[in-house]
């Protein structure tokens, strides 16, 4: 990459920035015309169990959001000389699912809910004998409904409700859309018309404990597109939140912002159909793009999209790397005490090369 021509390129404009908030790191990544990458920033958080409930502070979103484009402006300045005051087009993504239900004057509710959660069991049967289609406890409608079930107050002032990736693009862009592979977890998806399946609405709408409720439910739902459409532009009060400074400025292109899930398909190359990825982080998932419709209902088994809305079947288990995180923690610290200064990036490379050389049975080990 040369640094005259990237230099150029950052101070025309012309770089994209992607920022992607996942269970233990906020990401933002610069990259040029080419895809290749000017800088990026990072910053590590986690998920609090509060009052039974796993969340996030949205204060810290914005903490972490401002801190790894800080940190990305500065290398940038560092490494090429010039200011980055303007980006072409950015994009959102972050873990799927989860519930953020704001008012009319857009307060949020109540404390966002995460993906995490395994609260809606109720809910999720229900609306899946309902529906005769799968609803995953963790995904935006159970979370709702659930709501309902337990006649918690809040809900009578909902006005809109929206996923992780969904509120951040909301606040930069001013618009309340997501990316349909996101909203693929919000509520079922319609892979004709592209858009969330009107048959369930009515049957959900219809249902005696929600028409109670001054709203419907077409209306509090983010709209719905696909990749490559226009989800609007960064607006001056979207890049303060995002550069406090105050140089970056308004007008980026904004893309559809869109589920963990999607970005994991589309950066494996595996959007097409009979093509399938396996993610393994906080939580692991297999995800496989059908080229024809399950014959039956599967409870284990979800049916999401790709960012261009063909139909996903995504096997999803909450738990995977959270203890291997911890062992890595307990060998730096034990590596720091000794004085052995040992990178974490280094710590999971040997870790997982070295289980070429395990038992078949990890031992007999039982986690």
């Amino acid at each position: 990459m040369n640094l005259r021509e990237t230099a150029t390129q950052v101070k025309n404009g012309q770089a994209s920035l992607g920022i992607e908030l996942g269970s233990t790191r906020i990401k933002a990544v610069l990259i040029n015309p080419d895809f290749e990458t000017i800088s990026s920033g990072s910053y590590t958080w986690e998920n609090q169990l509060k009052d039974g409930i796993w969340t996030y502070p949205l204060d810290q979103v914005w903490e972490g959001i401002q801190a790894a484009y800080a940190k990305i402006k500065a290398d940038v300045q560092s490494k090429y000389h010039v200011s980055l005051d303007e980006i072409s087009s950015i994009g959102v993504s972050a873990m799927m699912h989860g519930y953020l239900p704001f008012d009319k004057n857009n307060q949020l509710l109540v404390p966002f809910r995460t993906w995490r959660n395994n609260i809606t069991e109720e809910s999720a049967d229900k609306l899946t004998d309902l529906f005769d289609f799968n609803i995953p406890q963790r995904w935006s409608i159970a979370h709702l409904y659930q709501a309902i079930l337990n006649k918690e107050p809040h809900v009578k002032d909902i006005d809109f409700i929206t996923t992780l990736a969904g509120y951040v693009h909301w606040k930069l862009s001013g618009e309340k859309v997501l990316g349909i592979g996101d909203a693929s977890g919000v509520f079922p998806i319609d892979d004709q018309t592209l858009t969330y399946r009107q048959d369930f609405i009515e049957k959900f709408n219809s249902l005696p404990e929600v028409e109670q409720y001054p709203w419907q439910l077409k209306n509090i739902l983010p709209a719905v597109l696909v990749a490559g459409r226009d989800a609007g532009h960064l607006t001056a009060d979207g890049a303060k939140l995002l550069d406090p400074s105050g140089t970056l400025q308004a007008g980026s292109l904004m893309a559809p912002p869109e589920g963990d899930a999607g970005t994991g398909m589309v950066g494996t190359n595996s959007v097409r159909k009979r093509t399938g990825n396996i993610s393994v982080g906080t939580s692991a998932f297999s995800m496989n793009v059908l080229d024809a419709p399950l014959k039956k209902l599967h409870r284990d088994i979800d049916i999401v999209t790709t960012p261009t809305g063909d139909p996903v079947a995504m096997v999803h288990i909450n738990n995977c790397s959270s203890d291997i995180n911890a062992w890595v923690g307990l060998f730096r610290d034990f590596a720091n005490a000794i004085g052995a200064k040992i990178y974490t990036n280094t710590l999971y490379e040997t870790l997982f090369d070295s289980t070429v050389h395990s038992d078949p049975d990890a031992g007999g080990l039982i986690n």
